[in-house]
Order: structure tokens, then sequence, then C-alpha cells
């Protein structure tokens, strides 16, 4: 068998290990492993699992993932998430859907400290859900909204998952951080547009609420400025150059845990679980690096990439057309897999396909991680959609059910990002 088809029938038997409940980390570690000892036999795997492992987690780089997991820990237990949500409430909440429109804006502000879709989706639940049902919003709006909304934590710095793909590409955390910002704009906006547009057409989803003055609404403003202050200093510390990435990620992890002992909202029982949140999320992220780390070995041997850059420029594919195909390809593949995982199976095939295609590797970071947001709230699997139905207790065909607007919005700003490039270039070309 030619190695390219060993390496498409290990990626291969990596989805179907996936589809059977296996752990992510395992299936790409055991696949790997397999595969590799398939190619070189038991001398090369006794190199491979004495290496590989070490050289994964070794990088001095990978020190920022503790400390932006533990940020987003200490900001969740600070109490900015109920912050950020009554100011947001405060300007929106009187529009048609406006607590739905304050989620959202809420999930962009907390998504700005915290890093995570998944922890933005549930911390977001436990706050919005209860009170747009309590003004008689429609569950499938309220569900989705949070959904979707819960989405913007993974692009809008600081971002695990940009953090993730700028160390597997060796590319510029600052300048994918910095890039990510407008486009995380432009999601934000096109959600509140869906919300508008679902809510005009049926206005029994989500009733418009009181109107608040100005005096209350600067008051609420007041509470959230610790939200604005860490992201000042974390984005604006790398893209001055005050700070290197680790450097950044310790003073947004000290100053989160400074405003939640400030706000008396961490004890030392509290403390203590954060540290043990982090430290288990931080756990599985290597974990599953390892894996990834031993199925790129084993993708090395079979010379997939070389393959399929050769299939491409046989084809005589457009960037544009291979984009566009690529784009079907993820929504599939993100109804089938977790956001890490569909990066770090996918990243060693494609990217090289883009390099080849001279496609700017710091454009199709954004690009990627805005894929992989549409795959976390596609069903049948989409990982947002099971956060919210076992957080709020709902059914998971009433989140389905309102999720198609936000869908839509995701698939105009995939539109918008293909066709206006400098949408996530224009920032970053001002710290060369």
């Amino acid at each position: 068998m030619a190695p390219a088809l060993i390496g498409i029938a290990g990626f291969a038997a990596v989805l179907l290990l996936m589809l059977l409940r296996v752990p992510v980390a395992v299936s790409m570690g055991v696949v790997g492993a397999a595969g590799f000892l398939f190619l070189q036999g038991w001398d090369g795997l006794a190199y491979v699992m004495g290496s590989s492992p070490f050289e994964s987690v070794f990088p001095y780089s990978l020190s920022v993932v503790p400390l932006f997991v533990m940020m987003g820990v200490f900001a969740s237990y600070a109490g900015l998430s109920r912050q950020l949500y009554d100011a947001a409430y405060a300007f929106l909440g009187h529009y048609r859907g406006g607590l739905a429109l304050a989620t959202v804006g809420a999930c962009a502000g907390f998504g700005a400290i915290c890093g995570s879709a998944i922890a933005t989706a549930a911390t977001m639940c436990r706050v919005a859900l209860p009170e747009m049902r309590r003004h008689g919003y429609a569950d499938s709006l309220a569900t989705a909204s949070i959904a979707a909304g819960g989405t913007l934590g993974i692009l809008i710095p600081p971002s695990i998952i940009l953090l993730i793909y700028a160390l597997l590409t060796e590319q510029s955390l600052g300048k994918l951080f910095v890039a990510a910002l407008l486009p995380g704009l432009l999601g934000t906006v096109l959600y509140m547009a869906a919300i508008l547009v679902a809510t005009r057409i049926n206005p029994a989803l989500g009733p418009a609420g009181d109107r608040m003055n100005w005096p209350q609404r600067l008051q609420t403003l007041r509470s959230v400025w610790p939200v604005a202050l860490l992201f000042l200093l974390v984005i604006g510390g790398m893209y001055t150059g005050w700070f290197s990435p680790n450097e950044a990620a310790s003073v947004g992890a000290v100053g989160a845990l400074i405003f939640a002992l400030a706000g008396r909202t961490m004890g030392l029982d509290r403390f203590k679980q954060s540290l043990l949140e982090t430290a288990s999320t931080s756990a599985m992220i290597f974990l599953i690096i390892i894996g990834a780390g031993l199925f790129n070995f084993f993708l090395e041997g079979t010379n997939v990439p070389q393959y399929l850059i050769q299939e491409v420029q046989h084809l005589q594919l457009s960037p544009t057309l291979f984009l566009l195909l690529l784009t079907v390809f993820y929504i599939v593949l993100g109804a089938l897999m977790d956001d890490l995982a569909m990066i770090l199976l996918t990243l060693p095939f494609v990217f090289p396909v883009t390099q080849a295609l001279s496609i700017d590797p710091i454009w199709f970071g954004i690009y990627i991680v805005t894929i992989v947001e549409i795959g976390m709230i596609v069903p049948p699997v989409g990982m947002n959609l099971f956060v919210i139905q076992g957080v709020g207790q709902v059914k998971l065909q009433t989140v389905i059910r309102g999720i198609l607007p936000f869908v839509l919005a995701d698939i105009v700003r995939i539109a918008l990002l293909i066709s206006v490039p400098q949408i996530a270039l224009f920032l970053p070309q001002f710290m060369d």
C-alpha cells in the first residue's frame, strides 16, 4: 500500500475511534503509534515513544496555556460574567430580543478574558438563561443565543485555539490575537443582527424589556472596568511590545486573581478549586497535544501533505475554490468532533497546502477558528449545543430549533473573510 494511502487510512481510523467515543488524545495517540509501527517497525516505534511525548510538551512557549486557562478560571470566579451581562442589558434590553442581544455582547466580553467557548457558554447559561425565561423568552432563542455567543470565546483573544494554532504553525501569537479583534467584533454584530431579524419575524421569541436611563447605564459600566483593564493589559501589552505572550498571560492571570480577591468572591476553598480546574483543563490540553504529536510523526512518514499539495496543483484549484471546499469539509467535520480535535487532527494535512497556495498564515488562522466556531453549533454533535442542554436542562431539539439564524450569520462572516481578507489583516500590519 502506498504511504499516502496509509496516512489517509490512519485519518479515517482516528475519525472512527472518535465516533466510538474514544477520547481524542487516545484516538490520535493509538493510531499514530500503530501507524508508525507498521511503517518503521518496533525500533522506530520505540524511538518515537521515547521522544515524541517529551518534544510535544517541552517548548517553553506552551507555558502560556495554563496561564491563560488560569486567567479565565479566576475571571469566572470573580463574577465578571454577571457584571458584563448587566451592563450589556442596560444598553440593549429595551430592544425586541434585547436580553438575547445582551447575552451575545456579554459572551463577547467574557470571551476576551476566558478564551474557551465551552466555558463561556456554560458560564453565561447560568447567568442569562434564568433571566430570559423570567422575561418570557422562547427557550429556542434563549438557548441558541447562548450557544452561538459562547463560540466567540475561541476567537476573541486571548483564545486557546489560536494559541495552539500559533504553536503548531510557528506564527506570531501577538499578530494572531490582534488579527482576531475585527473578525470577533464582526461575529458579535452578525449574531446580534440574526437576533433582530428572528424577533422581527416572530416577536414572541423575545419581547422588549424596560428602558434604563443614562445614569443607570453609566452605573453598570463602572462595574465592568476590570474586564476592560485586563483586556488592555493582555492584548495591548502584546500589541505594543511591552509583554511577550507568556508575560501577558501571567499579568492576566494575576490581574484576574486580584479582582476576584478584591471583590471578595475568592475564598480559600474557591482558590483551591480554581487551581484544580486549571490543572485538569491544562492536563487535558497537553494530553491531546501529546496524542497529536504521535499522530503527526506517523503522518510525516506517509507524505500525505505532499500528496495533497500535488493533487491540488494537479486539479488547478484556485485559493478561493480550495477555501470554499475546505469550508464545507470543516462544517461537516465540526458535526463529528470538538474544536481542539479538529485543529490538531487536520492542520498537518491542510496547512502545507495553504502555504503552497500562498494563503497568508495569519489570515488562515482566523479563518480556521471561525470555521471551528460553526462546528461547535452545528447539529448533531456541536459541543456548545450539548453544554447548553446539560447546564440549561433543556431538550437538545429546542436548542437546535433556534440555531439556524446564527449558523447563517457565520456563513455570511466566512464569505466576508474570504472576499475581504483585510478584515483580519488590517491591524496586524501595524505590528511589523
